[in-house]
């Protein structure tokens, strides 16, 4: 078997090697009927594939391909009118053979994308040129997409998605850039790639809990959420709702947490009256500290951009939100809440709702500055205390009354149950005592009741 494959691969080598020399013809100087065959028969050469997980294997082989391919990649980009219809079909043949493949598994089962280092593409040296190609394939002004959607069809792109889950992150970044080209250029395919990418993401988030190309996949969703155009339709909605939001919830989420954030945004810039983002509350994290900074860092990117009259139909849950952040015993989490107010737009519409907010966080700023154990929040949260009091001093003045008016009940509340709970107790030891002696007193009883039946009969035995 071993000596079939070496065999197959001597003649593919001895093939390229034949088909080099018969395109060795200076482009610059051919005719043109004789220069599109020459870059037809340098496509063909280059569907020859090579094994490189054998380094020393068909280096010759290797390296005709590697050269026919640099020649392909510059003749498209700077020769004109070479792409010519026949010429369609051949290049996403070429560009098929040598990307489409089965993604091996994982070396590491427990692989951590922020820990561990990826697995890099073997045949990288060749697969880059063809990546290349591509992209100048796409970008060349004698691109046709009228002829190119013959052949660049869903089946296709579907097959480029799924490259998109390759460890190696050189492959992903020209993929990205490609997919790109391709919804820009292909007019009838951007509602496919929209919704198979949406299907990637819901298995991702419901089944699987892994993709490697999910913040390049995102990146490419802000730019065509840029584009929506307005009003949003619902299925832009529901996508917003159904999808990236949802995205909030995976294990991973600090490695495409930059692009998720970028596109929620976006929808917000697009469309100033969407407030399904307030949906984000849903699933907040509830023991992941790491995730709870990553959430207030988004909302307030999002606050950034919200238009005072959709601040006011969020507020309420939103500050309920941050208050429970800034009692949270881990400073970086409190710490990010509190910068919140270092925000010169949120900190107007704080102002604006002064009468609302202030309410809300007064008692969780109050009792957080008197007990956090970190100087750092309890300075901030003092920072934030006068920044309210100058807002509305006498708001504030009837807060703190208010505020030690509860303190002083629940003191009291706290005083009447310790009352009540030594008051059961002290029944409960009464009880106690008393049924010990009920208890002594009957023992008492069944010794006194057995004695006296026991004394006639001591009587009887003497008497006999």
């Amino acid at each position: 078997m071993l000596m079939r494959k070496n065999l197959f691969q001597k003649e593919m080598s001895d093939h390229l090697e034949v088909v080099s020399e018969q395109c060795v013809v200076d482009e610059k100087y051919a005719p043109v009927a004789e220069l599109h065959d020459l870059f037809c028969k340098k496509l063909q050469q280059c569907c020859v594939l090579f094994d490189f997980l054998d380094c020393v294997a068909d280096l010759k082989g290797k390296e005709i391909k590697r050269a026919a391919l640099n020649e392909l990649v510059e003749s498209v980009a700077t020769s004109r009118g070479v792409l010519i219809e026949p010429l369609y079909p051949e290049a996403i043949k070429m560009i098929s053979v040598n990307i489409f493949r089965t993604l091996p598994p994982s070396e590491n089962p427990d692989f951590d994308p922020e820990e561990d280092e990826p697995t890099l593409e073997a045949s990288w040296p060749h697969l880059q040129l063809v990546y290349e190609f591509f992209l100048r394939f796409l970008e060349s002004p004698d691109f046709q997409p009228s002829m190119a959607k013959r052949y660049v069809d869903q089946k296709f792109v579907l097959q480029l998605l799924e490259l998109f889950d390759s460890e190696d992150p050189r492959e992903r970044e020209y993929l990205k850039t490609i997919l790109h080209r391709v919804y820009g250029k292909l007019l009838g395919l951007r509602a496919y790639i929209r919704k198979q990418i949406n299907n990637i993401f819901l298995r991702f988030i419901y089944e699987t809990e892994h993709f490697n190309g999910v913040a390049e996949l995102l990146e490419i969703l802000g730019s065509i959420i840029n584009g929506f155009a307005l009003p949003l339709k619902s299925e832009h909605k529901q996508f917003l709702v159904r999808v990236l939001i949802p995205l909030h919830t995976a294990k991973s989420l600090s490695i495409f947490h930059a692009q998720l954030a970028y596109c929620v945004v976006q929808f917000m810039e697009k469309d100033a009256t969407v407030t399904e983002y307030v949906r984000l509350l849903k699933y907040w994290p509830k023991t992941c500290t790491q995730k709870e900074v990553m959430f207030l860092g988004e909302i307030e990117e999002i606050l950034d951009v919200i238009e005072p009259s959709q601040f006011i139909r969020v507020q309420e849950p939103l500050f309920k939100q941050i208050a429970a952040c800034i009692s949270s015993p881990h400073f970086q989490v409190a710490e990010r809440a509190l910068y919140f107010w270092n925000n010169e737009y949120i900190l107007s519409l704080i102002e604006e709702n002064c009468q609302v907010i202030l309410p809300l966080v007064f008692g969780t700023l109050y009792r957080v500055s008197k007990e956090h154990w970190n100087q750092t929040i309890v300075s901030l949260i003092y920072n934030v205390l006068k920044t309210f009091m100058e807002m509305n001093s006498k708001l504030f003045d009837d807060l703190t009354a208010s505020y030690k008016v509860e303190k002083q009940k629940e003191l009291k509340r706290e005083r009447e149950r310790a009352e009540l709970w030594r008051s059961l107790e002290e029944q409960q030891e009464r009880r106690l005592q008393s049924l010990g002696e009920a208890s002594r007193n009957q023992k008492n009883l069944q010794e006194r009741e057995k004695n006296s039946k026991n004394e006639p009969e001591n009587s009887a035995a003497n008497a006999t």
